[in-house]
């Protein structure tokens, strides 16, 4: 039986250290979360770069859009090779693929290649965004799950589920435990970007958002575990 082919989604924010760069004690910290279950999962992993650089927010201050999306897709190439080391440390086999071609530094992306590495053990680190500007890490992880045949998303955030409005802000918020992809699309949750939710949609893609500051938390969501919030159709 063939093993379970997952798409981690994990925002630069759970890196960031005092100094707005990468927290090295998280990454190994994650990387021993994510080693207990590698034997068990295909694993495919796609980070945010908010720890580092957000080129939407460098744009609004006046930088052109398209240099501000390509020093953010170098900040999650930064990321994770970060998180390679952490792995390999702890006696996982990686590969880093980019999406904006860098050699000296890691595969390029070619969706063949991934899968051969899948289907070896390897853990495959997708980064550099789609290599396009104007596409969120959110956007890559949904591309690039379908591309591989994943059977999910699962979206690792700083709070439990999808809620009606920010639970930090309104203590009335409602958490909700499962949605439909119109719903999250009507109502404007912001959970993912849109593009990110119709082509999971057009591509009956299920997304798993759960809390990824919790310990022993991926393990309970890849074993299927009802916490978080579920996505679907």
């Amino acid at each position: 039986m063939s093993k379970k082919r997952i798409i981690l989604k994990l925002s630069g924010e759970f890196f960031k250290s005092a100094d707005n760069c990468v927290d090295i004690d998280k990454a190994f910290e994650l990387a021993k979360e994510i080693v207990k279950i590698r034997k068990q999962y295909q694993l495919g992993l796609v980070f945010g770069g908010g720890n580092i650089f957000r080129g939407l927010e460098a744009s609004a201050r006046g930088m052109d859009r398209s240099t501000a999306d390509y020093m953010g897709m170098l900040a999650t190439v930064i990321n994770g090779m970060a998180l390679q080391d952490a792995l390999e440390r702890k006696g996982a086999f990686t590969r880093v693929q980019t999406a904006i071609a860098m050699e000296a530094l890691a595969e390029p992306y070619i969706r063949r290649r991934a899968i051969r590495h899948l289907e070896k053990g390897r853990i495959v680190i997708l980064a550099g965004g789609t290599g396009n500007p104007y596409f969120t890490t959110d956007t890559t992880a949904a591309l690039r799950a379908i591309e591989l045949g994943a059977e999910v998303i699962l979206k690792a955030t700083k709070v439990d589920g999808i809620y009606s409005a920010d639970p930090k802000k309104n203590k009335n918020a409602k958490r909700f435990t499962k949605l439909r992809y119109i719903e999250v699309l009507k109502k404007g949750l912001k959970v993912m970007d849109a593009t990110a939710i119709s082509l999971c949609m057009d591509n009956d893609l299920p997304i798993v958002v759960f809390d990824l500051m919790k310990h022993g938390n991926i393990r309970r969501v890849v074993t299927g575990e009802n916490i978080g919030t579920t996505v679907s159709k």
